[in-house]
Parts: structure tokens; sequence; C-alpha cells
């Protein structure tokens, strides 16, 4: 079997044609009609971007001058803020309401006066639950303010380069002229 499995391949690989067709060589000059400003060339621009987000979320990004990113920033930050606040006084309700139980004092989850009750195993599960999530949007919003310090750095790294509309990559399928068939390949074409 395997060696009939052998014998087909090399058969197909032997019956195989490569069709190739010659190209005529000329030689082609390229002058560099893009010059490097001195002005447009900051070296040290990412890391000013970078340092100014770090001390306030969002300088970077007006550094940088686009504005637009900076209530993403905020929004993104204050949402981790409210998260964390959000639990930490859930969290604290939940202790509190615990600590009172096993005093056997009233408090707010006993049941009594039109509140709901929880038993002291609910807010044991609640204050873990509360805890986790709290600790959770603090992971969160310390990696929110980290990526925005990163956007700003890599931000200003990208806006040294040039992106003129005449560095372009336009893919071209590579047409047989004879058979008028598409070839298996592409061409890609650098514009300058």
């Amino acid at each position: 079997m395997l060696k009939k499995k052998l014998y087909s391949y090399l058969m197909i690989a032997a019956l195989t044609v490569f069709s190739g067709y010659a190209q005529k060589v000329t030689n082609v000059k390229i002058k560099d009609t893009i010059r490097p400003s001195s002005d447009n060339f900051k070296p040290l621009s990412p890391a000013k971007a970078a340092f100014y987000s770090a001390v306030l979320p969002g300088l970077g990004q007006a550094f940088n001058k686009k504005y637009w990113k900076i209530p993403i920033v905020y929004g993104a930050l204050g949402s981790g803020v409210y998260f964390y606040d959000r639990n930490n006084t859930n969290y604290n309700r939940a202790r509190t309401a615990y600590k009172l139980r096993i005093n056997e004092k009233p408090d707010e989850f006993d049941g009594l006066n039109g509140n709901i009750f929880l038993s002291k195993d609910a807010l044991i599960r609640a204050q873990k639950s509360y805890k986790k999530d709290r600790d959770l949007s603090i992971l969160v919003t310390a990696g929110l303010y980290i990526l925005q310090i990163v956007e700003a750095s890599v931000n200003a790294h990208l806006l040294q380069h040039n992106v003129d509309s005449n560095l372009s990559v336009s893919p071209q399928i590579i047409r047989n002229d004879i058979t008028n068939k598409s070839i298996v390949g592409a061409s890609v074409n650098f514009n300058f």
C-alpha cells in the first residue's frame, strides 16, 4: 500500500509540468523621493507621550493630538472606579450585617421591619463574591491604565512613519497572456 502511494506521488510529480515565461531584464534606477525631515522625526516623542499618560491619563493622547481618545480613556477608567466603589460598598454592607448577626444585633438583612432576610451563609457568600468582584475591578482598572500608557507610546511611534497615499500595496492576480487564465500566485506592486 505504501509503495503504491509513493509510486503514484512520483508519477504525479514526474508528469507535472511547470511552465515558465522568460522576461526581459531591464535595469531600473530608483531615486528616493521621500526625504526624511528633521522636523518630523522626534526620537523622544514616544517616551514623552508615555510619561504624560502615566502622570495624567489622557495627557499622552492629547500630546499625540488624538483628542477623540481622551473620553474613551476616562470612560474606561471611570467605569473601573465605579465598579470598585459599588462592590466595595456592597462588601462593607454584607460584612457589617454579618458582624451584627454574630453579635445577635439587628441588621439590614434580618428580615424584620420589611427588610429582606439573608442567612449567615448567604452573608458569607455575598462577602466573598463582592470582595472577588472588587479585587477584579482593581485589576481591570490597573490594566486599562497601563493600556492607555502603551497606546499613547505606540501611537507616538506610528505618527513618525510616513503614511503617504503613494506608499500603498495593491495586490494583483497574474493572468497568463496565452490562455487568459489565472496563474497561481500574486504580484505585489509598491508605488513610490
